[in-house]
């Protein structure tokens, strides 16, 4: 893929970003959840396919998943349980 389409993917992922960070309408669905005394933690995937105008897309279209190039890995304790239970330990970036 050239530079210039996976810069404009890029933009593209950001814009959707901001728009759902900026959307009023899941900030108060997220909010009445929390006011529910639930933690939630929004994940979501976008899958894009990408071909050039006038050419039939064929299976080696390129597909580009986007939203956040660096994901934030965050574990809150009720995770650290689970995984307790689980048998799974966690160790951490600065020993």
């Amino acid at each position: 893929m050239d530079q210039h389409l996976k810069q404009l993917m890029k933009e593209l992922g950001e814009a959707i970003n901001e728009s759902l960070a900026d959307s009023e309408q899941i900030a108060d669905v997220v909010s009445r959840i929390k006011e529910g005394g639930y933690d939630i933690f929004l994940v979501l995937e976008a899958t894009i396919g990408v071909s050039k105008q006038g050419e039939k897309p064929t299976d080696k279209t390129s597909l580009v998943t986007t939203l956040s190039s660096n994901p934030e890995f965050k574990i809150n304790d009720q995770d650290l349980k689970f995984l307790k239970s689980l048998r799974i330990k966690i160790e951490d970036d600065a020993a």
